[in-house]
C-alpha cells in the first residue's frame, strides 16, 4: 500500500521560512519524479516543484530561487525548503509521486498524478 505523509506546514509572518516533508512508504522515490502541488482555497492547484529520478529540479516561476526540492532516496522522503514566503503561498500543499522517471514542471499534471498525500497547511501572514 502507497502512503504520502507530508509534515512540517505552519504559520509563519512574510519573509519566514518553512521545511516540509512527505513520508513515502510503499513506493520508491528514486526510480520516480516527486512532486510539491498546492491549492489555495478558490484557485486551481498548480505545481510548485518537481524532482526527478536523477535528481533534477524543476520549479514554477513563482517560487524559483525561494524554494528548494530535494529528495533521500536512502529514507524514501521528499523535502520542501521554503524560504521568503509571501502571503501568497498561503495554500494547502500536497506531496505527490507523478509515476513517470522523468518530469519537467510544465510537464506536471496537477489532476493525474499517481499518488498523493493528505496534505500541509501554510498559512502566510502579512
Amino acid at each position: 500500500q502507497v502512503q504520502l505523509v507530508e509534515s512540517g506546514g505552519g504559520s509563519v509572518q512574510a519573509g519566514g521560512s518553512l521545511r516540509l516533508s512527505c513520508a513515502v512508504s510503499g513506493y520508491s522515490t528514486s526510480n520516480h519524479a516527486m512532486a510539491w502541488i498546492r491549492q489555495a482555497p478558490g484557485k486551481e492547484r498548480e505545481a510548485v516543484a518537481v524532482v526527478d529520478d536523477d535528481s533534477r529540479a524543476g520549479y514554477a516561476n513563482f517560487v524559483k530561487g525561494r524554494f528548494t526540492i530535494s529528495k533521500d532516496n536512502a529514507k524514501n522522503t521528499l523535502c520542501l525548503q521554503m524560504n521568503s514566503l509571501k502571503p501568497e503561498d498561503t495554500a494547502m500543499y500536497y506531496c505527490a509521486a507523478d509515476g513517470r522517471h522523468k518530469a519537467t514542471i510544465a510537464a506536471v499534471d496537477v489532476y493525474d498524478m499517481d499518488y498523493w498525500g493528505k496534505g500541509t497547511q501554510v498559512t502566510v501572514s502579512s
